[in-house]
């Protein structure tokens, strides 16, 4: 069978329109995955949404991870040494197809870029008073709590530092340093009930 015959019966006879159907989806399947905002607009009239769009998986991949530090105060008044709490576990092959267990990772690197964005903005005291800085403030005092015994620690102080990863020619970049908290936080008055 020559080249022409193979490529007529393929868009013709029983069962050629589903192969051209097949053809024709794949063909926008990729396209749609282009950077180029060229290749967004046919997206447009795509109201049904049957051309995936894979693209959010990582339009802007993060090149640099976040380390989180903190350094506690005990009871005596004296602080201690910065200590790294690890996120970032090394990668094994069976994790480039499940990596389920990365999802605690990226919610905190989500809650961290939420936070420095909003201290961009606003500075350092804006980004205190967002919910996005209270659970990251949670999830940092929720760690000092497993690792220090109870009533040694009275409060810490937080740093997100920023590092390049395996590239060791660029230094680690402090973005953002948290003012002293108590460790354990002021009892909450109840609101008042309406009379």
């Amino acid at each position: 069978m020559n080249p022409g015959t193979l490529l007529k019966s393929a868009f013709t006879g029983e069962g050629a329109w589903a192969r051209v159907l097949g053809a024709g989806m794949l063909v926008a399947t990729v396209a749609a995955q282009h950077p180029h905002p060229a290749f967004d607009r046919p997206r447009t009239r795509d109201v049904y949404s049957l051309v995936p769009n894979w693209k959010f998986f990582a339009p802007n991949p993060a090149v640099h991870d976040f380390h989180y530090v903190y350094r506690t105060l005990d009871q005596a008044g004296v602080t201690g040494d910065w200590q790294e709490i690890e996120m970032i576990e090394p990668r094994r092959l069976h994790q480039a197809f499940w990596f389920a267990s990365r999802r605690p990772e990226k919610a905190v690197f989500d809650i961290c870029t939420a936070v420095l964005q909003l201290a961009a903005k606003g500075g350092a005291g804006a980004a205190q008073t967002n919910s996005a800085y209270q659970v990251l403030l949670g999830f940092i005092r929720h760690t000092i709590r497993e690792r220090h015994p109870e009533g040694t620690v009275q409060g810490f102080q937080f740093s997100v530092v920023r590092a390049s990863g395996h590239d060791t020619s660029e230094d680690p970049e402090p973005l953002f340093l948290s003012p002293y908290t108590p460790l354990d936080r002021p009892a909450k008055t109840g609101h008042p009930t309406a009379a």
